[in-house]
């Protein structure tokens, strides 16, 4: 399957459009057509419907893996360019989710150096593999014993640098209100589900700095300021 036209395809399936893609991608719309005919040629099924642009069921299901194997060949162009760098930056670009940036954490942190980026917390691993950023910081709930792995988009290594409890609000009148902790895999927590309500005190929300493997990059100066806890 061409990456190419993989790219393609995903392009006008998010715009619902031939033109649009051909706009976005800096093709020729009758350049898109072709891709797509190719794409849909070389795999035996029909993946749009062109009146109106949408994917087919094959389509769809395509596009359930069609952006893990676009975001794994774009994680391995940015980890092979890394070799091609001259010499590492002086600029250490950190990806960070709102809810990980506090004290403890802005103190695990160079004191100069370093540029930060907001974005929500599923986009900074995908900042760090592609080469937008150097480091992340992402904040999860886990068990205190247990450690919050990066998601699988491409080897990622990550150290703790904080972690603080975590409490439950519950209005006076919820059935779990009378209790003095809530564990997340209780069959009561399920009730949390209910609107207005946040989470529990047994388990904790850590903070970790997710970074490539290689050790060559700015990165790595995060981790003489935590302990690892995934090598």
């Amino acid at each position: 399957m061409d990456p190419h036209l993989l790219r393609t395809y995903v392009t006008v399936a998010r715009l619902a459009s031939f033109s649009e893609a051909a706009r976005a991608l800096g093709y020729t719309q009758s350049a898109v057509s072709q891709h797509i005919a190719a794409l849909e040629a070389d795999l035996g099924l029909p993946l749009l419907t062109r009146r109106p642009v949408a994917p087919t069921p094959a389509g769809a299901r395509l596009l359930e893996h069609a952006g893990a194997l676009l975001l794994r060949l774009d994680a391995a162009r940015a980890d092979l360019d890394r070799f091609a760098a001259a010499a590492p930056r002086a600029t250490l670009r950190v990806a960070a989710s709102p809810l990980a940036l506090h004290a403890r954490t802005l103190a695990a942190l160079p004191a100069t150096g370093v540029t930060l980026r907001g974005l929500p917390p599923e986009q900074v691993p995908v900042a760090v593999v592609t080469g937008e950023a150097d480091a992340g910081l992402v904040d999860g709930i886990a068990a205190p014993s247990d450690p919050l792995p990066p998601p699988d988009v491409a080897p990622l290594a990550a150290t703790g640098v904080a972690e603080e409890p975590l409490a439950v609000l519950l209005p006076a009148g919820h059935p779990l209100a009378g209790r003095a902790g809530l564990r997340l895999d209780d069959p009561g927590a399920c009730l949390l589900d209910q609107a207005g309500l946040a989470v529990s005190g047994t388990h904790a929300r850590r903070v970790v700095v997710t970074r490539r493997r290689s050790a060559s990059t700015p990165s790595s100066a995060l981790r003489s300021h935590a302990p690892d806890t995934a090598p």
